[in-house]
Formats: structure tokens, C-alpha cells, sequence
């Protein structure tokens, strides 16, 4: 009995009964089904046709999202690779190098760039200093005192060649409390007068300090008054140089030494007792050889023979005393030279001027008490800094101005002498000339 629907039998029906259960003793025979194919995107090859990867040159797979301008394919599976080098193998310049079929299975970090980090290092460390440099400048340039007008000089020699500074030691006690003055024996006058006067030449045949005894016997000669603005008309009036200062300040010194010597001066530095005094603690004392024990109760000055370190109290006893020598006044200017050149030898070192926290203490203490005239930069100051350092350095000069006898209680000048010396540092040359 035939069981298919009309018009099929065994040879007819077209269909495979192979695992649909069928009683019968022989195969059935295979069933002409129609065979669906899936389309092929345009731009890949038809399934039959496509060649096998060789090892580790598997074709990319069409990316999602736009990579290629015809129809989207996705294979449906991941093969875990990472897609996309450096070496333009891929789309978007995300390729592999040659050879890895435009994808990188991993890459090393990159090794850093040393010299690159060390060039910026460099570059960073400089504006750093610099900064630093410029910041430290306008501040230390902002605390000095430019009280002194030399405008107000008048009648005035001609400058010279060369830089000559006026640098003076007064005996303010301004900002000085009663325990400072009992401690630095300054005692407790009103006002200031001059303890101590040089004139520091730099040149270029080296450097010249020359020291001006506050005893020497000087004219007053005509001057305008510093806060008046009133002339005074000089009338021959002989006088100890120290006495210009206390009538009518630096000033009328100045006047008082270009009238007397010929020298143009060219800038003015004061300093008083107690900004002396904190120089030198903040730098951490001066090491001095001295070569006799000496003792002055005016001054303090308690000193034993040999080399030592002398503290801010200590040092100004010592370029103070006078009372303990023959000489007075000459020797203790050789002492105050001897000083300065020593202070200023041992304040421009590494040590001092590479370590903020000596430095800065140190310039804090000594702009807190200068006095300077107005044209007078922290440049200048510098300057004479360094070639008060330089009067000991083998190519400077010191010497007290040349002393031709007294008049009882003032040193009378030598006026040949005196005339020679400012010649040769008018014109810049090697001083000759000796204070004997």
C-alpha cells in the first residue's frame, strides 16, 4: 500500500528520509532540496574560494562601524588578536609592520628618552636659578638706604678713570637698644659722627684703599646747605675732617674731601656700629692673626696675640681702638683696613654666598644699615665689595693718606704726596706713592 499522497512514491518524493525514522530495509534516496546560499558582500570572495591564511597572516576581518566603504561583514567569531600596529598595514594607519598581516600581538613600553628628560631638567633648573637670582636682586636692591644727594656737592673736580667710593664708618646707634650700646661699649651720644674714612679706588691696575684719618687737619670750604639749600661761603676755617660730618653731614664730607684732595668721588657707603656688628655675626665671626695682645676699656678691645676669630663685638672693638697705640689714630686705621679686607676675603666664599642661610642673613644685616648716595645700585655695591676683597689679593694697595707732621692735635696732610697719589688714580695707574 502506498502511503504518500497522490502523485509520490519511493522515487518521486523527492526528499531524504535518511534519520527521519522510516521502517524501511534500504536507504532512501536523497531529496532534491533547493541549496540557500548566503550572500556574499561584493568585496570578499565567495567562501569556496578562499585561500587559507598562511601561520600568522590571517586577514583582518572587516571592522564595524565604517572601516570599509561597501557592505558590513562580521565574521561572528574573536580570534584574539590585537588589531592595529604603527606601520600603516590597516586602515587609519592602525596597521601592522611587514610581515604580521596589519596586526601586533604586543609591544614593549617604549624605553624613556633620558636625554630628552635631562635637557628639560636642565632648561627648568636654569629659570629656577634665575628666578631666584632676579627676586634675590630687587629685594636686596629695595633695602638700601639712598639718603646721600650728591647733587647737592658743589663745585665739584673732574671725575677721573677709575671708580673712587667713599665708604665711612659712623658711630649711629640708630635702632641700637640701651643693652646693645652697653654690650658694643658705643656709649650713648646723640647724633653721629664719623669714626672711620676710606676712599676705595677700582681701577684697572688694580685696587687702592687709602684711609683718612678722622684727625686730619682739613679747610671747610664753601657748601650749600644739605636741608637748607642755604650757601655758606667758605672763609679758610681749618678744622678735623671728622668735624664736616658733624655739621652738616655726608654731604658737606664729600665737599670737604674733593676740596681737600682733587679726587672726584664717585659714590658714598655708610655704615654704622650696629650693622657692623651683625655683618659680621651673620657671616659667623672673621678669623684675624694678631700679632700683640692688646687692651682698651674705651673700646673694649681684650685681644691676645695669634690667630683668632672675632665675633661681631669683638671686631668692632677692634677697628675702634685707638687709646692702645703710639700712634693713635694712624695705627688704628691700619687695623680697620686690615679688618675690611678681611671681612670682605672671607664673606665672598662658596660658603657664604652658595648657602641661603648665610647669605641671605648676611646681606639682610648689612643693606638693613647702609647708607647710600642716590645713584648708587646693588651693581656698584658690588663692585667695591669685590675690590675691597681684592686689596689683598696681591694686586691692590692699602695705605694711610701721606702724613707730613701735626699741628699738636691735627695730622697735617702732605701736599706733594697727596698731590702724586691723586694724579696716579685720576689717570688709572700702579700707585707709587707711600704714606711714610
Amino acid at each position: 500500500m502506498n502511503d504518500w499522497p497522490e502523485g509520490w512514491n519511493d522515487d518521486n518524493r523527492g526528499g531524504n528520509r535518511y534519520g527521519q525514522g522510516s521502517a524501511s530495509d534500504r536507504p532512501e534516496s536523497a531529496r532534491a532540496m533547493p541549496h540557500v546560499q548566503r550572500p556574499v558582500p561584493p568585496q570578499q570572495p565567495a567562501p569556496s574560494q578562499r585561500r587559507s591564511a598562511p601561520p600568522r597572516q590571517r586577514q583582518v576581518p572587516q571592522q564595524p562601524g565604517g572601516y570599509d566603504d561597501g557592505p558590513q561583514y562580521d565574521s561572528g567569531y574573536n580570534t584574539g588578536q590585537v588589531y592595529g600596529g604603527s606601520n600603516g598595514g590597516g586602515r587609519g594607519g592602525q596597521g601592522g609592520g611587514p610581515g604580521d598581516g596589519g596586526y601586533v600581538q604586543g609591544r614593549p613600553a617604549a624605553a624613556p628618552d633620558w636625554r630628552r628628560r635631562i635637557k628639560i631638567g636642565a632648561l627648568v633648573l636654569v629659570v629656577l636659578v634665575l628666578g631666584v637670582s632676579i627676586g634675590t636682586y630687587f629685594w636686596a636692591d629695595s633695602k638700601l638706604k639712598r639718603d646721600v644727594d650728591l647733587s647737592k656737592v658743589i663745585e665739584r673736580p673732574k671725575a677721573g678713570d677709575g671708580t673712587n667710593y667713599l665708604i665711612v664708618g659712623s658711630d649711629s646707634r640708630e635702632g641700637m637698644t640701651a643693652e646693645d650700646k652697653k654690650k658694643l661699649h658705643t656709649g650713648s651720644a646723640e647724633g653721629k659722627r664719623t669714626d672711620s674714612m676710606m676712599i676705595l679706588h677700582d681701577g684697572g691696575d688694580g685696587p687702592t684703599l687709602v684711609s683718612l684719618p678722622r684727625d686730619s687737619n682739613v679747610e671747610i670750604p664753601s657748601f650749600v646747605g644739605s636741608d637748607s639749600g642755604k650757601k655758606y661761603e667758605g672763609k679758610g676755617r681749618t678744622t678735623k675732617l671728622n668735624a664736616a660730618y658733624a655739621e652738616d653731614g655726608p654731604e658737606l664730607l664729600v665737599r670737604t674731601v674733593e676740596f681737600n684732595t682733587g679726587l672726584h668721588i664717585d659714590h658714598y657707603v655708610e655704615i654704622g656700629f650696629g650693622g657692623f656688628a651683625q655683618i659680621v655675626d651673620a657671616i659667623g665671626g672673621v678669623e684675624l692673626d694678631i700679632p700683640k695682645a692688646f687692651k682698651d676699656k674705651n673700646s673694649g678691645a681684650d685681644f691676645k696675640a695669634g690667630k683668632q676669630t672675632l665675633n661681631g663685638e669683638q671686631s668692632l672693638a677692634f677697628v675702634r681702638t685707638r687709646y692702645a697705640f703710639a700712634a693713635s689714630d694712624l695705627d688704628r686705621t691700619k687695623n680697620q683696613q686690615k679688618f675690611l679686607a678681611a671681612l670682605a676675603n672671607q664673606t665672598a666664599t662658596p660658603s657664604t654666598i652658595l648657602n641661603p642661610f648665610k647669605l641671605y642673613p648676611t646681606m639682610g644685616a648689612g643693606l638693613d644699615t647702609l647708607v647710600v648716595d642716590k645713584d648708587m645700585s646693588l651693581w656698584d655695591l658690588g663692585q667695591m665689595f669685590f675690590a675691597m676683597k681684592g686689596v689683598t689679593g696681591g694686586d691692590g694697595k692699602s695705605m694711610n693718606m701721606p702724613i707730613s707732621g701735626s699741628t699738636g692735635g691735627n695730622l697735617v696732610w702732605d701736599k706733594a704726596k697727596v698731590k702724586q697719589l691723586v694724579e696716579q688714580l685720576n689717570n688709572d695707574e700702579k700707585v707709587t706713592v707711600s704714606s711714610d
